[in-house]
C-alpha cells in the first residue's frame, strides 16, 4: 500500500473537509490497510482527523468583527455571513477567506458551508438569528452558538421544540454564545465566544497532522510513520501520536521521547528496510519498565507504516 500517497491525500481532504475519518486495520487479512471512513470492528484503529477548523460568522455587526480578529490570530478559516452588501464586505472584514452577501431566509438554507463548520450565530435582529439557527442544526456542525439574551434565548428553544427539533439537538446550542465571563464590549464579547469555541474543539479527541509530520511527509527519502494506536497508564503521549522516521535516522515529530521513542526508531529503521507494515507493544510495567530505562507506568501501542 502506498502509505504516503495515502497520507498526502489525507491532508488534502483535511483542508477542503475539515474533519476525515480514516480507519488502519492491524489484524485478520486486511492488516496493514487503510481506509476513509470509519470501522469499530476488532482489530481496527479508526481516528477523525481534524484538519483546519472553519468558523462560519453570521452576521457581519461589531462583534463579528471583533470576533473575526480573534479567529485569524487562532489561524482558523473564517467565513462571513451577512445580508448587507455595505456590512458584507472586504473592507470590513479583510481577515476573512471568503465573504457571502446572502439572503438569510432564502439564500442561506441552499448555502454550502463545510462540514462540521463552527457556526457563530450574531445576526442584527433576533429573527434572523433564529432562522440561522433553524437551518444550522439541519447541518453537520462541529458547535453552534447563539448571541441573545436569557429571555430571547429561551424563547428560541421552545420555538424549537414546537417546531419537532429534539431536547439533544436543543442542548447542543450554545446560548447565550460564549463562556460567562461577564463581556459587555463587542471584545469582551468576542473573547467569550473565542475561548468556549476553543473549548469546544479541545474537548474533542481529533487527530491532526502537524508541521513538523508534515514535513517528514514530504522528505524524497525512504521514512517510516510511527503511531500510537493506544495508550494505558502513565506513558508519554496519547493515542494518534506521530512521528515520521527518515532512514538517516532523523526524526518529524514525537511520540512522547524518553526510552519509548528510542525503541520505536530502532523498530522504525528496521521496518525501512523491509518495507512492511509492523506493530510493537512496549509494556511499562514494574517487570518490563526497567528494559527500556523508565519507571513503572503502563502500556503503549505503536504501528508503524513504511512511506
Amino acid at each position: 500500500m502506498d502509505y504516503r500517497g495515502f497520507y498526502l491525500e489525507l491532508h488534502r481532504r483535511m483542508r477542503r473537509e475539515g474533519m476525515v475519518p480514516v480507519t488502519t486495520y492491524l489484524s485478520g487479512a486486511r492488516r496493514g490497510e487503510k481506509k476513509f471512513g470509519t470501522d469499530r470492528g476488532n482489530g481496527c484503529f479508526s481516528e477523525d482527523f481534524q484538519g483546519q477548523m472553519t468558523v462560519v460568522l453570521c452576521g457581519a455587526g461589531h462583534v463579528s468583527q471583533a470576533s473575526a480578529r480573534i479567529f485569524r490570530e487562532l489561524e482558523y478559516r473564517l467565513i462571513v455571513v451577512d445580508d448587507r452588501v455595505e456590512y458584507a464586505n472586504a473592507g470590513r472584514f479583510p481577515m476573512a477567506d471568503e465573504i457571502r452577501c446572502l439572503n438569510f431566509e432564502t439564500e442561506f438554507p441552499d448555502a454550502q458551508f463545510p462540514e462540521h463548520a463552527y457556526y457563530v450565530i450574531v445576526t442584527r435582529g433576533h429573527e434572523h438569528d433564529y432562522t440561522c439557527l433553524r437551518n444550522v442544526l439541519t447541518r453537520s456542525y462541529g458547535y453552534i452558538g447563539m448571541i441573545g439574551s436569557r429571555s430571547k434565548v429561551k424563547l428560541s428553544r421552545e420555538r424549537l421544540a414546537q417546531e419537532g427539533f429534539s431536547a439533544a439537538q436543543i442542548d447542543e446550542v450554545h446560548a447565550p454564545v460564549g463562556l460567562r465571563i461577564g463581556g459587555q464590549t463587542p471584545a469582551e464579547i468576542a473573547v467569550s465566544i473565542a475561548a468556549e469555541i476553543i473549548q469546544v474543539k479541545n474537548a474533542k479527541s481529533g487527530s491532526t497532522l502537524d508541521s513538523a509530520v508534515l514535513e517528514g511527509l514530504n522528505q524524497a527519502k525512504p521514512s517510516v510513520m510511527v503511531t500510537v494506536t493506544e495508550k494505558e497508564g502513565s506513558s508519554p503521549r496519547g493515542r494518534g501520536s506521530r512521528m515520521v522516521v527518515t532512514s538517516d535516522g532523523k526524526n518529524y515529530g514525537t511520540i512522547g521521547g524518553g526510552a519509548i521513542e528510542y525503541a520505536a526508531v530502532k523498530r522504525a529503521a528496521e521496518v525501512c528496510r523491509t518495507k512492511a507494515f509492523d506493530t510493537a507493544g512496549y509494556d511499562l510495567s514494574n517487570s518490563d519498565a526497567a528494559t527500556l530505562g523508565m519507571a513503572c507506568g503502563g502500556r503503549v501501542e505503536v504501528m508503524f507504516e513504511p512511506l
